[in-house]
C-alpha cells in the first residue's frame, strides 16, 4: 500500500508556521475584545439549504465549489463555504436578536470550496470573520472596516489599499443589473466562457472576471455609483466622510461586487500590494436582508472575513512576526541529574518562563548541539556535580558567557531572570546575575 498523503487543496500547518497563526489570533482577539466582539463558534457542517437561500444558488460558491453530500439519513449536508450564514442561522435560532442592542459577534475556524489550489487559497482555508447585527448605522460600517484596519496594522502590514464601494438596495441593483445586460449583451461572444453564462443569471459578476479581455469591456460599463437611490446615496455618502474622519484612506472601486448574492449598499475589500495575484486579505460588506431572507425578523448587518492563509503567507513572505524565542533549554546527565532537570524545569514553567528539557539520553555535546538549534536564550546545565551540591549551571547562549547557581536561588530570582531573557530576546549582552 502505497503512502498517505494530505488531500490535494489541503496542508497541514507544522510547527515551524503554527507561531504565525497564534500571534495572528492573539493580536486580532484583543483588538475585538476591546471593541466588545463576543466570540460565537458554529457547526462545520450544515443543511445545504442554508448556503443555496444565504449564498444564493446563482453564485458560483453554490454552484460549483461546496462541499456537498447526503447523510446517513438522506439529509443534504454541505461543509461550511463561508461563515455568515451559519453565524445568522444560530442568530435566528437561538433568539440572539432579542437580547436586545446590536449584536458584535466573531468568529474563525476552517471553510471548504472546491477550488483549484494555488499559494493562498487552499479548499480547506481558515477565516477570522466579524459580524455586527442589528444597526443600519453607517458608522457600524466604519467600525468594522477600522477594526479589520487596526489588526493587519497591528501585525505590521503598511502596504495596504481599501477599495469601497456600494451594491445599493434590491431595487437599485435590479435597475444596474438591466443597464449592465444591455451593455454586455453586444459584447457576448467576446467574453470569457463563464462570463457568457453569468450574463443571464448573475451578471454582477462579470465585474469580477480576472480574464484579461473581459476586463477591458467591463472597464467602460455603467457604475453602479450612478444607479443608487436617494437612501443607498446618502448611507454611503456618510460611510466616506466617516472613514475619511477616522484617517482611513480608500478608494471607489465601482466594479467591486463582491461574490455572493447577500450584499447590499457598502462593500469592500482590503488589498496588499505585497501579496500578487491574490492581493485581497479581507473582504467584506453589508447584508441588510439575509437574516429576513433566512426566516428571522428584518435585522440589518455588516460584516467581514480574513483569509488567514493569505495573510500568514504575506507575514512570512515580509519575515513579520518571529517567533517567540525559547527562555531556556535544559541539558542534564546522570540519573540524578537528571531527575533534577526536570523538577526544575517544572518549576520554572509555573514560574512563567518557556522551558524545553532534553529527554534524548544522549551525551552532553550531542545534547549542547540541540540547545544551539533549539533557539533558547539560556542553558541550565546539570551533571553529576551540579546533582550533588543543588546547584545548576547558567549559560547564556548569544555570549556563551555561564556562571554556577544553586538551583533554589534561580527560581528566588526569577523576575530579575525574566528581565534579563527580555533584554536578551531583543539582542543584548547579560549581566551577571547576582546569586
Amino acid at each position: 500500500m502505497g503512502e498517505i498523503q494530505a488531500l490535494r487543496g489541503t496542508r497541514d500547518i507544522l510547527p515551524e508556521e503554527v507561531g504565525y497563526w497564534q500571534r495572528v489570533e492573539a493580536v486580532a482577539q484583543e483588538i475585538l475584545a476591546r471593541a466588545a466582539y463576543r466570540e460565537i463558534r458554529t457547526p462545520i457542517f450544515e443543511q445545504t439549504a442554508l448556503f443555496e437561500r444565504g449564498i444564493g444558488e446563482a453564485t458560483d460558491v453554490v454552484g460549483k465549489e461546496m462541499y456537498t453530500f447526503l447523510d446517513r439519513g438522506d439529509r443534504s449536508i454541505t461543509l461550511r463555504p463561508e461563515g455568515t450564514a451559519g453565524v445568522v442561522r444560530s442568530l435566528i435560532e437561538h433568539g440572539l436578536q432579542t437580547q436586545g442592542g446590536v449584536q458584535r459577534l466573531w468568529y474563525t475556524g476552517p471553510m471548504f470550496r472546491y477550488e483549484r489550489p494555488q499559494a493562498g487559497r487552499q479548499r480547506q482555508f481558515h477565516q477570522l470573520g466579524v459580524e455586527v447585527l442589528g444597526s443600519a448605522d453607517p458608522r457600524a460600517d466604519a467600525e468594522v472596516i477600522a477594526i479589520a484596519t487596526d489588526i493587519l496594522q497591528s501585525l505590521g502590514l503598511k502596504n495596504l489599499r481599501l477599495d469601497l464601494n456600494s451594491v445599493g438596495n434590491l431595487e437599485d441593483r435590479q435597475n444596474y443589473r438591466q443597464a449592465l445586460v444591455n451593455y454586455l449583451t453586444p459584447y457576448k461572444d467576446e467574453l470569457d466562457p463563464d462570463s457568457q453564462e453569468r450574463l443571464s443569471r448573475n451578471p454582477l459578476r462579470i465585474l469580477d472576471s480576472k480574464d484579461k479581455r473581459t476586463q477591458e469591456i467591463a472597464q467602460n460599463a455603467p457604475s453602479i455609483l450612478d444607479y443608487l437611490g436617494s437612501y443607498s446615496r446618502h448611507h454611503f455618502e456618510q460611510v466616506q466622510q466617516l472613514l475619511s474622519d477616522l484617517g482611513i484612506k480608500y478608494q471607489l472601486n465601482p466594479r467591486l461586487v463582491r461574490g455572493l448574492d447577500y450584499y447590499t449598499h457598502t462593500a469592500f475589500e482590503i488589498q496588499s500590494d505585497d501579496l500578487g495575484a491574490q492581493a485581497t486579505v479581507c473582504g467584506g460588506g453589508r447584508y441588510d436582508g439575509l437574516v429576513a431572507q433566512l426566516g428571522g425578523p428584518d435585522t440589518p448587518a455588516i460584516g467581514w472575513a480574513i483569509g488567514l492563509e493569505r495573510l500568514i503567507l504575506l507575514l512570512q513572505q515580509l519575515q513579520e512576526l518571529p517567533l517567540s524565542k525559547l527562555d531556556f533549554y535544559v541539558v542534564s546527565r546522570g540519573d540524578r541529574a537528571e531527575t533534577q532537570a526536570l523538577a526544575l524545569a517544572q518549576k520554572l514553567r509555573h514560574a512563567g518562563f518557556s522551558v524545553e528539557l532534553d529527554l534524548s539520553g544522549s551525551g552532553f555535546k550531542k545534547q549542547f548541539a540541540r540547545a544551539d538549534r533549539s533557539g533558547a536564550v539560556a542553558c541550565l546545565i546539570l551533571g553529576d556535580e551540579e546533582a550533588e551540591g543543588q546547584t545548576v549551571k547558567l549559560k547564556w547562549m548569544a555570549s556563551k558567557e555561564q556562571q554556577a547557581i544553586a538551583q533554589a536561588d534561580l527560581l528566588a530570582m526569577a523576575d530579575e531572570l525574566r528581565r534579563q531573557l527580555d533584554s536578551l530576546k531583543t539582542s543584548g549582552t547579560p549581566n551577571q546575575v547576582n546569586a
